[in-house]
């Protein structure tokens, strides 16, 4: 049960105000010295901002090491999501997905975990030497996105690989979609697993009424917040939940080998802040947001040609259940990719949504958005299909594709290399990223064979204006490719 009462405290923001009233003169780092030294950033960022964006020390605490303020803080998120412990991330919830992947596989050690994850888990694998050990999402053909992980699957995982150490979960996804999390959580625990949630987009799951079950809930060991998301944070900040009976000092020497020592004051705050502001008004919050989401779904659908999806996707198995706060809309009825409604609405209408894919868009509905705003968007989206929509024909008509795993990532990112021309790489194993972003989900992985059905995809996203992403080259005409 959360104590209104504490959780009404926010002590890092509370020891920064006291820092800023003693009116100490500092002899340490950051060097622009409260804003003095940099006025063009003072005035940009404000005198409050950099008057508090200060360098760790005795009465602020170390978040490497923490003793004080930060402790207290860490404790009353523990306390605010239910969990054993809570890290608080300054690196982004990459640093926490890699945290939690590093804090239960050792090099050589398995991982199950869906293909289509962010790339954080794939950098885990390649800094760790872990191996994973991949379950192909299940797929809407209609819609041509991946969904979640059948249970089925996972039990055919954990039977065929008996040795894994942990399942990696995706959950929700971008679309909004979840996984049975109850049910794979129970089928890890009885075989000795961990259960490693990825939660970027969840945030609110803790928060909201009738929202999908949180990944605490459902009694998984491990969660990577992204509080900046939907919690109303400052961008890069993050939460990492500890939920098991691995040592808090353990993890905390894991987060400490990535995680800078110079940990922002103004993230950790807004972190502090913000957890203080969900847990006494997050019921009230995220219904609004349910409403608004609800709202511009069944105006979007009204729109011929537009697929604003929801619950009716749910089918109990990997679409257990579904994000109602996501809209995401479906555009390839119209003759356009989402990337390209996405360009559109940016250039044109001076909409910026979460992202565009080849088949869907994603608009990111939260507590700072209002009427007027939704109905701008839902406009704009009807004006676009008048004046932009054409034939269908040709359009791609799938997201995911299905990857042949050679090598683990390690190998092949660390391995002797070559670079090809793209369209010559046909058969190849891929030493690299090739991903759009966002939402950074890679299309090839190191370590994966090269498909031409792969680069068709790629040509493909690149002709419908999608923001391609991790190769050395970064114009994307080359690709590096394991020596064979």
């Amino acid at each position: 049960m959360k104590n209104k009462e504490s959780q009404s405290k926010a002590p890092i923001y509370e020891a920064l105000m006291r820092y800023k009233k003693a009116r100490v003169v500092p002899f340490d780092v950051p060097g622009h010295k409260q804003g003095r030294g940099n006025p063009m950033l003072k005035e940009f960022l404000g005198e409050q901002c950099v008057s508090v964006d200060v360098n760790s020390m005795k009465p602020l605490d170390n978040l490497c090491h923490p003793v004080s303020v930060i402790k207290e803080a860490e404790e009353l998120a523990a306390e605010a999501f239910g969990s054993k412990h809570a890290f608080l991330m300054v690196n982004g919830t990459t640093s926490a997905v890699q945290a939690m992947v590093m804090s239960v596989c050792k090099k050589d050690e398995k991982v199950i975990m869906p293909r289509n994850v962010h790339r954080s888990a794939i950098n885990a694998l390649i800094i760790s030497g872990a191996i994973p050990v991949y379950i192909n999402p299940g797929v809407n053909k209609k819609l041509g996105i991946p969904l979640g992980m059948s249970v089925e699957d996972v039990k055919k995982a954990i039977k065929e690989h008996p040795d894994a150490k942990a399942i990696f979960v995706n959950n929700p996804t971008y679309y909004g979609i979840c996984s049975n999390l109850k049910e794979i959580t129970k089928l890890a625990h009885e075989n000795g697993m961990y259960v490693l949630v990825d939660e970027a987009h969840g945030t609110h799951f803790y928060f909201g009424k009738n929202m999908p079950v949180s990944a605490i809930e459902a009694g998984a060991d491990m969660a990577a917040v992204s509080m900046h998301k939907t919690g109303g944070s400052l961008t890069q900040s993050s939460f990492l939940l500890l939920n098991c009976d691995l040592h808090i000092g353990y993890v905390r020497q894991i987060i400490n080998l990535t995680q800078t020592t110079s940990g922002s004051y103004l993230l950790m705050s807004s972190l502090d802040l913000a957890r203080r502001d969900l847990v006494l008004n997050g019921k009230e919050i995220f219904e609004k947001v349910t409403e608004l989401a609800e709202y511009a779904r069944a105006e979007i659908n009204k729109i011929d040609g537009y697929y604003a999806f929801s619950k009716e996707l749910i089918d109990g198995d990997t679409v257990f259940d579904f994000d109602k706060t996501k809209l995401s809309i479906f555009t390839r009825d119209i003759g356009l990719a989402g990337v390209e409604v996405y360009d559109i609405l940016r250039d044109e209408y001076g909409i910026q949504i979460e992202f565009g894919d080849i088949a869907n868009i994603l608009a990111i509905i939260s507590v700072g958005d209002r009427n007027l705003t939704i109905e701008r968007l839902i406009s704009s989206l009807s004006e676009i299909k008048r004046l932009y929509s054409k034939d269908k024909a040709g359009m791609f008509d799938h997201e995911y594709i299905n990857p042949e795993v050679v090598l683990t990532p390690q190998e092949a990112f660390y391995s002797e290399k070559n670079s090809l021309p793209i369209n010559k790489s046909d058969g190849k194993i891929c030493g690299e990223f090739v991903m759009c972003y966002p939402p950074g989900i890679p299309i090839l992985a190191p370590g994966e064979r090269i498909t031409r059905e792969i680069l068709d995809y790629i040509e493909y996203a690149k002709e419908k204006g999608c923001f391609l992403t991790g190769t050395e080259d970064i114009k994307i005409k080359n690709i590096n490719i394991v020596e064979e």
